[in-house]
């Protein structure tokens, strides 16, 4: 069975956003699922790298979860800068159980073990954000992704980064989230965020530093998954 990826569904069942006013973004709901079902089965795994729902709160996200549900695979979910629902871990898994939605779990602060592949990641933060506030946010969010890391490390296998913001952007790096990523020997990350022509031909794609980089917003991959590795199991190390 396989692994896949894919950032930014911008989903809004719940809420009055319609996405299709931006270039590229046309019948975008029907073009990702139309993909997803052709692509991903019942025991593949995709992992969703954030800006999932534009609800502002756990209620109004629900019936973006529950699409994302009736797709075929198992879910993994990280936050993106839009992602206003989420809440703590364990207040997240309470309500999708409590909503009977069973596929669909969250990578916060934790690891997944799917086949060879050990899965980690956070949201990370702006390139080009030199505020006292950004400073913070960056260094927790470099804090959290060696928390992530370490324990993918435990869980073995390769392991891979996932990220919603790029932790380089047109030659200019966010320094505290490259470099968390240079000191865990990361060698793979795959990230989102980024929309638009402009944006897509800048992005940082291929080898840099020793890692390979790849763009997955969902407008970038024409709303397809795309795939990372083939797998046959799916653990957690929370």
């Amino acid at each position: 069975m396989s692994l896949y990826v894919l950032g930014d569904l911008h989903l809004s069942f719940g809420t009055d956003k319609p996405m299709d006013i931006f270039g590229g973004w046309s019948n975008y709901v029907e073009k990702l699922e139309g993909n997803w079902r052709s692509m991903i089965n019942d025991g593949d795994t995709i992992l969703l790298a954030g800006d999932i729902s534009w609800g502002m709160d756990l209620d109004e996200s629900l019936s973006d979860f529950r699409f994302i549900d009736e797709l075929p695979g198992k879910k993994i979910i990280m936050k993106g800068n839009h992602d206003y629902w989420w809440e703590t871990k364990t207040k997240m898994d309470r309500f999708l159980a409590e909503h009977g939605i069973s596929t669909i779990s969250f990578l916060y602060n934790n690891a997944y073990r799917v086949g060879d592949i050990s899965v980690c990641g956070t949201r990370g933060w702006f390139y080009d954000a030199h505020g006292d506030h950004d400073e913070k946010v960056i260094a927790r969010e470099a804090g959290r992704l060696k928390m992530s890391y370490a324990a993918a490390k435990k869980l073995g296998g390769e392991v891979i980064a996932f990220l919603h913001y790029p932790p380089v952007f047109a030659g200019r790096e966010c320094p505290e989230m490259m470099n968390a990523l240079l000191e865990c020997g990361v060698k793979r990350c795959y990230y989102g965020h980024l929309h638009g022509r402009r944006n897509h031909e800048l992005a940082t794609t291929g080898p840099y530093k020793g890692i390979d980089f790849s763009l997955i917003a969902a407008d970038h991959t024409h709303f397809k998954p795309i795939p990372v590795s083939n797998s046959d199991n799916f653990t957690e190390n929370s």
